[in-house]
């Protein structure tokens, strides 16, 4: 199965979020990040394993960057 992520850095650490499960974890380094989400997710599905069959169905397409305007105010 093949996970798609986000990654940002607050204050050294850096976040990790899966997009489909919402799971999120963190590491002092990207690859620490990257593995402890591995593992993170794993546990997830082992508790819902219906969510791990509906994930191997979606057709990953692409993703891209969209900048929105600042708040108005």
């Amino acid at each position: 199965m093949e996970l798609h992520a986000v990654i940002w850095e607050e204050e050294g650490t850096y976040i990790i979020r899966e997009v489909f499960t919402g799971v999120t974890t963190q590491g002092e380094t990207l690859e620490e990040a990257i593995e402890n989400l591995k593992e993170a997710v794993e546990l997830y599905l082992e508790e819902f394993p219906e969510l791990r069959e509906e994930l191997e169905k979606i057709k990953f397409v692409g993703d891209f960057n969209v900048q929105i305007a600042k708040a108005l105010g």
